[in-house]
């Protein structure tokens, strides 16, 4: 896949390279945008942010809660295993792992239902930041904008402008 990706942005080099004699006559504007600042910075980032803490506290509370009890009930095994009869070990051993296996299922369903709806929230925030680079870059005649670069001259960097003008609009 990077190796695509590379290919692309070399044929666009090359076309670049080809057709400067015509850019010479007519200024080529590229822009950059940070979309990770854009995640970190933007207000609608920020509140899908909340939004997902809000509607997940009750769950990874819970999970706490759940590892909590079963770090207790581990220790107490240990403390008392000496003194037990060996059906007994046995069965509280038993007891350990059914509770661990239904800790570790919930935690692996919490994190999946996690990550799915942070991507959710992270798209639609794209989509939106896509929506104001297309607008910034209109307003400002940009030729290109780029969303990923090894390296990029600070001065065709526009993600203060495209996360000011998503925390304007509503």
């Amino acid at each position: 896949m990077k190796y695509l990706s590379r290919l692309k942005l070399w044929t666009l080099v090359g076309a670049l390279a080809l057709s400067m004699p015509a850019l010479a006559q007519e200024a080529f504007r590229v822009g950059f945008v940070n979309t990770d600042r854009i995640f970190r910075e933007a207000n609608s980032a920020k509140s899908a942010q909340a939004k997902l803490e809000q509607e997940f506290s009750r769950r990874e509370k819970e999970l706490g809660d759940m590892g909590n009890s079963l770090k207790n009930a581990s220790d107490k095994f240990e403390r008392e295993a000496p003194t037990l009869s060996e059906s007994q070990r046995q069965q509280r051993q038993k007891q350990l792992v059914d509770q661990d296996r239904e800790f570790q299922r919930k935690r692996r369903e919490y994190q999946e239902d996690l990550t799915a709806r942070r991507n959710e929230e992270l798209q639609q925030v794209l989509e939106r930041a896509n929506r104001v680079v297309k607008q910034v870059a209109e307003q400002e005649k940009y030729d290109l904008i780029i969303q990923e670069a090894v390296y990029i001259n600070p001065k065709h960097d526009i993600t203060d402008k495209v996360i000011k003008a998503l925390n304007a609009a509503k």
